[in-house]
């Protein structure tokens, strides 16, 4: 996103007001110029920010003065395409004609209208490139290889060049483009990762992609290397809250190796005491160094079933800024608190050094609330166990407050991989969430609300994680699903709150729906986001939220906790606000889109994967329900949480009407397919390589 000097927010201001084409020597006239390199400059930089259009005969327009979208182009067949609006809204179809060579992935502006069959238009400008790469599987047809691409391109595209000898049954990655007579795709193989029916070989190829960064250049690697090896010296200390004498440890998955967080609770009267330690990230990556700006490329760290491609390497994420347990490590401390009604009173930030008493793990310590633990366990947690014991009632005290304010509860649906020695699924089964998870996440929320709180506060530069309310459409597309379903629906109509929502997820808790009815109103909530501004989160009906936990896997908290160390050094908020404030917005934009991008490799992976277990049991059996409905069959969701769709030429012959909201019903048989509905299903294909699993109806079905 391009920041905007005061003279380019002034051209384009001017500009707003006039809805066609100008010449540029009467924009210069009329806007009094007189340095035209730099003005000229400027509209460059404007062009390539698709803000304005400049032609070859020296005339130029606005975007938004004339009424043109800035979109990107996501998918492409034969003859046409389709454009994505960033102001939303839905998908533009573009006959390839009309679309001035460009392909998925490149950013455009579009004239768009709507028609009876929807949105249709016309691409004006390209105004930045994208990879021009695709990720697919070499096939043959008529004995010519051909490119059969995973995403974005919906028909196969004829491989003219294969100087790496990419052989069928590959997955490759490919550059595209159109051929000479500009009508037909092409493309040329230049990278091969393996066999394409691999859940492994097909997650290395999603990392390329989807443009995930995955390899550290040797200037960050010697950085990094270099602050671990140092270590924490005594001139470190200096300044800090000295807590190593405290019961302070951390609770984690059994897996985990990058431990950003650590706690401890005690009672203070009728109060509760609650400090939350997190990894003082920002104390070794300094703002501009070679590794923040690494970690501002990635984003995020990137979670497959097989590996973690890390925020920062792993001299920093599972070294120096880890805290495991019997070392001196320093933090940046939250201390908060809380009254009998779980009010938070009284917050603090202060920098720190901690020594770890345990290295927690979830499932053992649920054993520890539970009383089932063995004397073993109980010697290992001796030291933490009446922290434990006040921990576990300002939980309950926090998740009663959060459900009075109605933060919406919905069902988690996680899978969980289990791989053999060779990197194969052999296992999938949903997360559990535990007491222990549930008492973290309560202590993680209130230290992100605190941060926000001081941030705002204090009026300095500063990424929200913010939640934006439903967008009524989609709520109202979800009331008209969940009334199929048979849920009262009168709540959400309209501008529901929080509770709202959450009352519904309770009515059906423990009912066969509850994981779709969950699902459907997951899908009609916005997005998180980060932002600049403090605009709250509607799912966890807070006015404050921020991301100040983990700074070793996410950007935002990383550069947060810079904002707020300033605040406790005792900077000003005018030199707070001037070093920082365009960082910020810049900031909040890309973690944003690169929390999206590692979110789609993440989902892409797991399909895979599920392709990969399910491949095991084709032409066996399964109980499922219908978990969505489309005019060209359903989806079926199994008790494993693996999901495959049931083709309508695959079902009885019949002439079958599409309600256009959640059923499919056969107008001479009468069997009507509606989500929600018990049925049988036989596996009858897998494909790893795109991560489709394809089911029939079992006879009994």
């Amino acid at each position: 996103m391009l920041k905007m000097t005061e003279q380019q927010k002034f051209i384009c201001d001017e500009l707003s007001h006039k809805n066609r084409l100008v010449r540029i020597d009467k924009i210069i006239k009329e806007l009094g110029v007189t340095d035209i390199p730099e003005f000229i400059s400027d509209l460059n930089a404007l062009e390539k920010a698709g803000e304005v259009i400049l032609s070859k005969k020296n005339n130029m327009q606005s975007v938004r003065g004339c009424g043109l979208i800035k979109a990107k182009i996501i998918s492409m067949s034969r003859g046409y395409c389709f454009a994505k609006p960033d102001e939303g809204g839905e998908d533009v179809y573009i006959p390839t004609s009309d679309a001035m060579g460009a392909l998925p992935g490149d950013r455009v502006i579009i004239s768009a209208s709507p028609d009876e069959k929807g949105a249709s238009g016309k691409v004006r400008s390209v105004y930045r490139y994208g990879e021009r790469t695709v990720v697919g599987t070499v096939k043959r047809f008529h004995g010519k290889p051909e490119l059969h691409a995973d995403a974005f391109y919906q028909s196969p595209i004829e491989i003219t060049k294969n100087k790496i000898d990419a052989r069928e049954g590959e997955k490759v990655m490919a550059k595209v483009k159109f051929a000479p007579d500009g009508k037909k795709l092409v493309c040329t193989p230049v990278k091969i990762y393996g066999e394409a029916e691999s859940a492994k070989v097909c997650a290395d190829a999603i990392i390329d992609a989807m443009g995930i960064p995955h390899e550290f250049d040797e200037e960050v690697l010697a950085e990094a290397k270099r602050i671990n090896e140092a270590g924490v010296t005594p001139d470190d200390l200096k300044g800090r809250k000295d807590l190593r004498e405290w019961n302070i440890f951390t609770i984690d998955g059994a897996d985990a190796k990058d431990l950003d967080d650590a706690i401890f609770v005690r009672r203070v009267g009728e109060n509760y005491e609650l400090s939350v330690h997190i990894a003082d990230v920002s104390n070794y990556v300094t703002d501009g160094s070679p590794l923040d700006e690494e970690a501002l490329r990635r984003g995020t760290s990137v979670y497959f079933a097989d590996r973690v491609i890390p925020m920062y390497p792993v001299d920093i994420s599972n070294g120096i800024c880890s805290l495991n347990a019997g070392t001196d490590k320093l933090t940046f401390s939250a201390f908060m608190e809380f009254d009998g009604e779980g009010n938070m009173l009284h917050y603090r930030f202060e920098k720190s050094v901690i020594h770890s008493k345990v290295r927690g793990v979830y499932s053992e310590v649920n054993e520890i609330l539970d009383g089932s633990a063995t004397d073993e366990m109980k010697e290992k947690y001796a030291a933490v166990i009446p922290v434990l014991s006040d921990a576990l009632e300002l939980y309950k005290i926090l998740d009663s407050a959060a459900n009075r304010r109605g933060n919406v509860h919905f069902s988690s649906t996680e899978s969980q991989f289990v791989l053999d020695e060779n990197g194969v699924c052999k296992g999938i089964s949903e997360r559990e969430s535990g007491t222990a998870e549930k008492m973290i996440e309560q202590f993680m929320i209130a230290a992100n609300t605190a941060a926000s709180m001081m941030a705002r506060r204090a009026k300095i530069p500063f990424i929200y994680r913010v939640h934006e309310s439903p967008d009524p459409e989609s709520l109202q597309r979800a009331s008209m699903l969940l009334c199929v379903l048979g849920v009262d629906t009168r709540r959400i109509n309209g501008n529901p709150k929080p509770a709202d929502i959450d009352r519904i997820l309770s009515d059906v808790k423990g009912k066969p729906c509850e994981e779709i009815v969950s699902n459907v109103l997951l899908r009609a909530m916005a997005k998180a986001r980060y932002d600049t501004e403090p605009l709250g989160h509607y799912g966890l009906a807070l006015r404050d939220y921020s991301h100040f936990t983990s700074p070793i896997r996410r950007y935002p908290d990383t550069f947060i906790h810079r904002m707020l160390s300033a605040i406790v050094s005792g900077e000003s908020q005018y030199a707070i606000t001037k070093k920082y404030y365009g960082k910020a917005l810049d900031a909040a934009d890309l973690s944003s889109e690169y929390e999206m991008r590692a979110v789609s490799a993440e989902r892409r992976t797991e399909d895979c994967y599920m392709a990969e277990y399910m491949s095991k049991f084709i032409g066996e059996g399964f109980d499922g329900r219908i978990s969505h409905v489309v005019e060209g069959g359903f989806f079926v969701r199994l008790q494993n949480s693996a999901e495959g769709m049931v083709h309508l030429e695959d079902l009885p012959t019949d002439e079958y009407e599409y309600d256009s909201i959640a059923s499919l019903h056969g107008q001479h048989s009468g069997t009507t397919y509606r989500v929600g509905d018990s049925i049988r299903i036989i596996v009858a294909a897998a494909r790893i390589s795109t991560g489709k699993v394809t089911f029939t109806l079992a006879e009994n079905g």
